[in-house]
């Protein structure tokens, strides 16, 4: 029997109606909808970013028993569009990546000493997701991740993101946009409609 690692009872934030939901480990959920549908909202409230109503649970535990910095490295969020405050790459992550994930993801040993002034939008989004698996969460919260790369980049990052999620008995709720991808990717699909997300 799978293991549940995220449940969401009666969660609603904005424009959402209350959802429940449950991600098992090894799990990727993909999340539709219109833009402006409340995807990234939802992601932000999972993440204890944004205000909500109901409950998230990890493994057992409810959110609000959590604090809210230990929730956020468990449960990891992946904005769209990632935000870089020092100097360097590595002043960013809390450890060092693996060789092998630098690898997979076509990125340098050296990528972590560069500048981020000197960053394209494709590397950003690369170490943006290094930076998120460096926390080891249990959960990817992952907004459209491959959303400013190419095509082969795009699907490094896809195989990259389902090998961990297989590996590490991680659960992934994952925003695209691309029916193609979703195909790919998602082990179940939820598609928000008029404030409400339905299993399609």
């Amino acid at each position: 029997m799978a293991t549940e690692v995220l449940r969401l009872n009666q969660f609603d934030c904005g424009i959402l109606k209350p959802l429940d939901l449950v991600i098992h480990e090894r799990e990727c959920v993909c999340l539709s909808g219109a833009s402006g549908s409340g995807k990234s909202r939802l992601l932000r409230a999972i993440a204890d970013l944004d205000p909500h109503g109901g409950e998230a649970v990890l493994r057992g535990h409810a959110q609000s028993a959590i604090p809210a910095p230990q929730w956020r490295r468990r449960v990891a969020l992946l904005p769209a569009e990632s935000q870089w405050w020092a100097e360097t790459v590595g002043e960013h992550l809390p450890k060092a990546p693996a060789a092998a994930d630098l690898r997979a993801l076509d990125l340098p040993a050296e990528a972590t000493s560069w500048n981020v002034a000197r960053l394209s939008s494709g590397e950003k989004q690369r170490l943006a997701l290094l930076r998120v698996v460096s926390l080891s969460p249990e959960v990817l919260l992952l907004d459209e991740p491959t959303a400013n790369l190419d095509s082969d980049n795009a699907a490094r990052v896809e195989r990259w993101l389902l090998r961990l999620v297989r590996e590490q008995r991680l659960a992934a709720l994952w925003v695209s946009h691309d029916p193609a991808q979703i195909e790919r990717v998602a082990d179940a699909r939820l598609r928000i409609r008029e404030g409400e997300a339905q299993w399609s």
